[in-house]
């Protein structure tokens, strides 16, 4: 695995917790060979100390989109604070989903090792560096990128404690065109929550799930409420957030919403 970083910090290596010094907005770049994906994917971290946030791109969007959008600049106050580390990867799935990669059965099944990559690879990586090898994470992201957060949070609810989805797209059937396998079932939260039992269950219903969906342009408030039925007729506490009409499913909605819900789910 190599890694770089840029830019100093004023503490010495990485942390997690609730540690609240303040501190430069460290970016540090890691990548390694995935034999799951069978590619080299890259992780990113920013910030040095702080509850550990992995945030989904859109899409096929890599680890480094959210830079380029702003967000990293939004959640600066947070990061600088000490309260957040934000992580993110490449969006292997989303990419393969939007450039209809290979078949559907390979496009299904890129899915589920992407999950389970999250879960085996990046989750055990954001540990290490955190020193704390039983931390829990934030999964947080918007689009595509809401259905990875609700997707791991309940597939792995023991590694992550909450789930953002911002303006949540979670059929991916319908918006793709194209009709599941057993790989999709089980990654797919619409498909696999409702037949969650036993202990998986049990730890999902002690997380929170929260759903704010803008009702502007490109914006489908119903695909988080359906999201938010199936959660709740399993005893998932969630929410359903909407907001005004002139949030649209775009970056200046996402870069608002976001700040605001790490603010009150991060101690």
């Amino acid at each position: 695995m190599s890694t770089r970083s840029s830019r100093s910090s004023s503490g010495t290596g990485s942390s997690c917790g609730a540690s609240r010094k303040e501190n430069a907005v460290t970016k540090t770049v890691s990548r390694w060979r995935s034999d799951r994906l069978h590619r080299d994917i890259s992780l990113v971290r920013w910030g040095t100390f702080g509850q550990p946030v992995l945030l989904f791109p859109t899409a096929g969007g890599d680890a480094e989109e959210i830079e380029r959008m702003h967000v990293i600049s939004v959640l600066d106050p947070l990061i600088s604070a000490g309260r957040i580390k934000v992580y993110s990867c490449d969006s292997v799935a989303g990419a393969a989903l939007a450039s209809n990669e290979g078949s559907v059965e390979h496009r299904c099944w890129i899915l589920n090792q992407f999950h389970e990559y999250v879960a085996y690879e990046v989750v055990p990586a954001i540990r290490t560096d955190c020193r704390d090898g039983g931390i829990e994470v934030v999964a947080a992201g918007a689009s595509i990128g809401a259905f990875n957060a609700v997707a791991v949070t309940c597939r792995y609810p023991h590694l992550f404690s909450t789930a953002l989805g911002m303006s949540g797209t979670y059929d991916l059937e319908r918006l793709m065109g194209f009709q599941g396998n057993q790989d999709y079932y089980f990654s797919s939260p619409l498909s696999f929550v409702p037949g969650l039992e036993g202990p998986t269950l049990d730890t999902l219903q002690r997380r929170f799930i929260v759903l704010p969906v803008g009702q502007g342009r490109w914006e489908d408030p119903s695909e988080s409420w359906r999201m938010a039925g199936v959660l709740g007729a399993k005893g998932v506490p969630n929410r359903v957030d909407p907001w005004a009409a002139t949030y649209d499913h775009d970056w200046p909605t996402w870069r608002e919403m976001l700040p605001l819900y790490l603010d009150d789910l991060v101690a």
